[in-house]
């Protein structure tokens, strides 16, 4: 499957295929603290190291909504780029907790597809996606049906 500037077409996705995304992010410091206030999400888990310290990982956890802001967002060259809409995220795992400064890798699985029954144009994508750190170690999934454009004959 060859990847495109922005997307792929429904009829590009293959059932069964996986596509290692090329993005990669490495989460800062200023990352997780601006997500943190920008979302009301002040647990001092994530922004309180002398806290964090006294506590089950010893150092500050990345917020696990950036972690999948950020997993969804590598995946928009490939993935959602000619979508019409995403239509669901399931099963939202974190497999395993991100720290300040690891390194996100990102990829997806196309699960199956079909054709939208009401409109001819578009069709219909479901994928798992897995975030995984530096260190090859899974960190998050998710799964959600894409609504994709086809191409026009």
């Amino acid at each position: 499957m060859n990847q495109s500037v922005l997307g792929l077409y429904y009829e590009d996705f293959v059932v069964g295929e996986t596509i290692k995304h090329s993005l990669s992010k490495t989460v800062f410091e200023s990352d997780n603290n601006f997500f943190s206030l920008l979302t009301m999400n002040h647990h001092p888990v994530h922004t309180n190291l002398d806290y964090a310290q006294q506590n089950q990982h010893g150092k500050i956890l990345v917020v696990g909504t950036l972690v999948f802001s950020l997993a969804v967002g590598m995946t928009v060259p490939d993935i959602s780029g000619k979508a019409i809409a995403n239509l669901d995220y399931e099963q939202i795992k974190h497999l395993g907790p991100v720290f300040i400064n690891d390194t996100l890798y990102v990829r997806t699985k196309i699960l199956d597809k079909r054709e939208s029954q009401s409109k001819q144009d578009r069709g219909i994508v479901y994928v798992e996606t897995i975030a995984s750190n530096q260190l090859g170690q899974d960190v998050l999934s998710f799964r959600r049906h894409v609504l994709i454009k086809k191409r026009k004959v």
